[in-house]
């Protein structure tokens, strides 16, 4: 039998089941959450156990040889695959508020069931959705028989004005469509609604929770940095040392349309003496890759494809500066990672990266128009060639900054 909640504020350890559609490494962004927490408290020698879909078996099994028996997977359905093939045919926006919160919702379901016979055979006490990260998103998580805690969420995000015009009307009414629906369903799934804690990244996140929501509501970043991989490194004496090249910049994340990498080679055109590695992989690929030949600067862009976490944190440490041209970043964990190696940041000022560069840790560019980001990124891209003692100033900055706010062992 699960403790009750006095229990849980005894002596006695809480056993904690963390739940999460997926939990990878490789992913990124919000599915790099709950491996935080699993692998952060197994350190702490808590009991734990983590339920997530099977899609990422191999790299948990992996990463924890030692803890196999505390991972439960939820294996694919024939129509999750359908689902996610249909997705694939429509805008990530459509996509997002129709057939892949129907997917998520059904992964929800089955891992219901799980979480439910793990709460009696290991007396589990307190159950921790820490992903999706959207505040207007679904929890079927209730009526467990244990407090559920819900976050850190991140979201109400909307494009800058200028490009959510460009968007199809289609678009702008599904997008309106799905979020009525999901308020709805908030009604009528209760995982928000009943939850005894929601923690949310932001006031911006808050509105935009559910109105029906019961529980407290606590205001905590949902990023952090692992101070153990990103922290930078002595780099040997001699002349082999190349030290950080103040000509190279780095692109880290997947590659999707709203990440604005094609921004990014747009400013390269202008920055001549400029350098760029694109670290990362996703469905844009080609699409990018072709951008760059058209624009004449392939000679000058390494697309990298997917790297260890080691090895970002190794280019990072290089580069002049990371480019985050994203036009709908709720958080943004790389700009974290490269304020703690000592990197600075070019960003887009906008959402995550305006609440992560604290002053003086980074250049933040205004999205008032495509034409206004292209060129302020590559104003700010040759203002850090031509000043390297601004980009130094501003990556001991962020890495302050970091120690003193988004450390994960903090967290």
């Amino acid at each position: 039998m699960p403790k009750t909640l006095d229990a849980t504020c005894s002596s006695q350890p809480i056993r904690i089941c963390i739940v999460a559609e997926h939990a990878s490494y490789r992913f990124g962004g919000q599915d790099v959450l709950p491996l935080h927490y699993f692998s952060g408290l197994l350190q702490r020698k808590m009991e734990v156990w983590l339920v997530v879909h099977a899609r990422t078996r191999p790299e948990l099994e992996s990463a924890f040889p030692h803890h196999k028996d505390r991972i439960l997977f939820i294996e694919d359905a024939w129509f999750h695959k359908l689902l996610c093939r249909m997705s694939s045919l429509l805008p990530r926006r459509i996509a997002e508020s129709t057939l892949n919160l129907f997917n998520q919702l059904i992964t929800q379901y089955r891992q219901r069931r799980v979480v439910r016979d793990l709460i009696w055979r290991e007396s589990i006490d307190l159950v921790h959705q820490p992903s999706p990260v959207s505040p207007r998103f679904p929890s079927l998580m209730a009526n467990l028989g244990v407090p559920v805690l819900v976050g850190p969420m991140n979201g109400g995000m909307e494009y800058p004005e200028t490009f959510r015009k460009t968007e199809s009307i289609m678009c702008r009414i599904s997008v309106s469509l799905g979020r009525r629906m999901a308020s709805l369903a908030n009604s009528v799934i209760p995982g928000k609604k009943l939850a005894k804690v929601l923690l949310v990244a932001n006031e911006r996140t808050r509105r935009a929770l559910p109105a029906c929501v019961r529980g407290q509501v606590i205001e905590v970043p949902e990023n952090g940095v692992d101070l153990k991989i990103w922290t930078p490194r002595a780099r040997p004496s001699g002349a082999g040392d190349p030290g950080r090249k103040s000509h190279d910049f780095v692109f880290l994340g997947r590659l999707v349309d709203w990440k604005g990498v094609d921004i990014a080679l747009e400013a390269l055109v202008r920055v001549p003496a400029a350098r760029l590695e694109i670290i990362g992989d996703g469905p844009v690929l080609g699409r990018l890759q072709s951008f760059a030949r058209r624009l004449g600067v392939s000679e000058r862009v390494v697309f990298a494809g997917w790297l260890p976490q080691t090895t970002c944190a190794e280019r990072l440490q290089s580069a002049a500066a990371l480019l985050l041209p994203s036009i709908y970043e709720c958080g943004g964990a790389v700009v974290l990672e490269a304020m703690a190696m000592k990197t600075p940041v070019i960003a887009t000022a906008w959402g995550g990266p305006i609440d992560y560069l604290g002053e003086g840790c980074g250049l933040l560019v205004e999205p008032s128009s495509r034409e206004a980001l292209v060129q302020g990124f590559s104003s700010a891209m040759q203002k850090l060639i031509e000043c390297p003692e601004l980009g130094r100033r501003l990556g001991s900055n962020g890495r302050k900054h970091v120690e003193r706010e988004f450390d994960w062992d903090k967290k």
